[in-house]
């Protein structure tokens, strides 16, 4: 059962949480909330240390196992986002998978070379426009000799992501993935669902226009499953 087992840890102004949670039954087997007195943006590290200490060894108990990954969901004025929007010509006229593979990868190196020392947690198409006609997710082989793509990228700087990796560290647990939570819950906002289950689907792609960031020895197929090793 423990493969469909995820811990998720949330980091907000007010909030620690830390949840176990079992996808398939979509509920947490385990959930440990502190709300926070000196609500504040500037986390004390000491308390999330504090607070890791408390719950990290009863999940290992609950599940028999050591925790060695955990998917990490933060809300706080340090995850900043930036919009680029790329336009090409396209002179084979159809808009392939291929092409739009090449052009996100153009986009990718174009943050990287602006915002060095910072780490991507989402990359999102707000639109693509093919011809000047706005779609609002791809349909793939559409005839155009023109394209669009509005981009939002995500992200933090790596000093930031640093000092959560420094207390994880202590535990022998590896952050797997980081999280916007602004993102997620916006995502959901109409959407009567649990946090947790919205940081699962998130994280797994249930946005079809989000690009997804995934280690690079993953089976999981999909649409941008050719992205994968090129945003790892």
């Amino acid at each position: 059962m423990t493969e469909n087992l995820e811990t998720y840890l949330y980091i907000s102004s007010n909030t620690l949480g830390i949840y176990l949670y079992e996808k398939k039954k979509f509920q947490n087997l385990y959930e440990e909330e502190l709300n926070l007195i000196n609500k504040n943006e500037n986390l004390n590290f000491e308390t999330l240390s504090k607070f890791l200490d408390d719950n990290i060894f009863k999940i290992e108990k609950l599940i028999g196992k050591f925790i060695t990954n955990i998917y990490l969901v933060i809300e706080n004025k340090k995850i900043f986002n930036v919009k680029f929007c790329m336009k090409k010509k396209n002179y084979d006229k159809i808009i392939s998978k291929k092409y739009l593979e090449n052009i996100l990868t153009e986009a990718k190196d174009l943050f990287k070379e602006n915002y060095q020392d910072n780490k991507i947690l989402h990359i999102i198409v707000d639109n693509y426009s093919i011809n000047d006609k706005n779609y609002s997710h791809f349909l793939e082989d559409l005839q155009g000799d023109k394209l669009s793509l509005e981009l939002k990228f995500i992200y933090i700087s790596n000093s930031f992501s640093l000092l959560f990796e420094k207390v994880l560290e202590k535990f022998q647990i590896r952050i797997t993935q980081y999280l916007d939570g602004y993102y997620v819950k916006k995502f959901f906002e109409s959407d009567d669902i649990q946090l947790t289950e919205m940081i699962s689907k998130i994280k797994d792609g249930f946005n079809e226009n989000e690009i997804k960031l995934v280690p690079k020895n993953t089976r999981k197929l999909g649409f941008f499953e050719r992205f994968f090793q090129l945003f790892s």
